[in-house]
């Protein structure tokens, strides 16, 4: 007999970060002496036999919808991910579909469990180890990443330990702050100081305007940067401007972070408005959907980069062969990445990487990973639970 969805646990829980605030734009950045709290979601997905399947991450947006179509999955045959991936995906029709992304993970974490694989492998894994990218936390005026010297210095220092990309967050937040000359300075710095790595930047849709944008592309073009990421504040969604963008610039252009689902990806790319594909197992409804994006893509000549760093997102780099690096974020010279303290053998910091600039992918069945429940319950705020 197939196992039976019998009860699904949701909580939510908080933890801090030393030394980092937030700028006037909603960014993080390296403040000395300040603590930010962070709201995190877990997921355990109970059936009537012993496996458990378990998802750490996701945000409230994601939690909210998911709370509209968890009663559905009891009772439900776990293993029946694609059937399950559909349903919510229409139900959800209203919404960006975030919601499914937490659950689809947990089901592929207890698929993993009951064949006694990874889900890398019931992917068909491509490669075990990735190579990583060092994605850097947002400028601050606070001695950390506050001038163009201080990215250069940085990226002097990732390429010592081994990393074989870099990638710029710079200011925003206020008018004064987000001064294109100094973005521009930044690129041509950071581009002087390391021409032999792969070099990106990702304003997080910072610029003001189409012109702003072109200003800083052509830097780009100048130091040869392998992407261009979500420039201006269109919110990274119109076909029509980064196609436009795309036909002044030599550099490549990455896109589609803060568009949601297969098909608008598909829109994306037959409108030629990227030339990299994002994806994201957690935005994009699950490892389910962030794999049917890659084939996509990969139908269409094009390689996907997978947003953020986390288990989930190193299973599906891994069982991709069109994905060039992993994306190890936020991560900067004075303070620890954003990730929670909820591993048991598990990291995503400035130092996880070999001498390679690689990152391996966990063999253990499902996700691979142990969680710390007992740090998540004792910082419980909130949660539910259906049966």
């Amino acid at each position: 007999m197939p196992p039976e969805i019998t009860r699904i646990e949701t909580t939510e829980f908080s933890y801090t970060l030393s030394d980092v605030g937030s700028d006037p734009g909603f960014n993080l950045v390296y403040e000395p002496g300040e603590t930010t709290e962070r709201r995190l979601f877990s997921i355990r997905v109970h059936t009537d036999g012993d496996l458990t399947g378990e998802f750490v991450g996701g945000n409230s947006p994601a939690f909210a919808q998911f709370h509209e179509v968890a009663d559905y999955l009891i009772g439900k045959n776990p293993l029946r991910r694609e059937r399950h991936w559909s349903e919510m995906k229409r139900a959800l029709r209203k919404y960006d579909r975030m919601g499914i992304g937490p659950v689809d993970i947990a089901l592929w974490d207890l698929a993993g469990k009951h064949y006694g694989a990874s889900i890398a492998e019931l992917l068909g894994q491509y490669r075990e180890r990735l190579p990583a990218y060092a994605s850097t936390y947002h400028a601050d005026d606070n001695g950390g990443l506050d001038s163009p010297e201080a990215y250069a210095d940085f990226a002097e220092q990732c390429e010592e330990m081994g990393y074989g990309g870099f990638k710029i967050h710079g200011w925003g937040g206020s008018d004064e702050r987000r001064d294109i000359a100094r973005e521009v300075e930044t690129v041509r710095a950071v581009g002087q100081r390391v021409p032999g790595m792969d070099l990106m930047i990702d304003p997080a849709c910072e610029y003001e305007t189409f012109g702003d944008a072109l200003k800083v592309g052509r830097a780009c073009d100048e130091q040869e940067f392998l992407w261009y990421e979500d420039p201006f504040r269109d919110g990274g969604i119109s076909q029509h401007a980064h196609r436009k963008l795309r036909q002044q610039l030599d550099t490549p252009i990455l896109q589609t972070e803060h568009v949601r689902g297969l098909e608008s990806h598909t829109d994306f790319v037959d409108r030629e408005a990227t030339d990299f594909v994002r994806a994201d197992p957690e935005y994009d409804a699950g490892i389910t959907g962030a794999m049917k994006i890659a084939h996509m893509a990969e139908g269409h000549g094009l390689d996907v980069e997978i947003h953020s760093p986390g288990p989930a997102q190193r299973h599906c780099m891994a069982g991709m062969r069109n994905a060039n690096y992993y994306e190890m974020a936020l991560v900067h010279p004075d303070c620890q990445n954003t990730a929670p303290p909820i591993y048991e053998e598990y990291d995503d910091q400035l130092d996880s990487i070999d001498s390679d600039g690689t990152v391996p992918v966990p063999d253990g069945p499902g996700l691979g990973v142990e969680y710390d429940w007992e740090f998540i319950d004792e910082h419980k705020a909130g949660g539910r639970t259906y049966e």
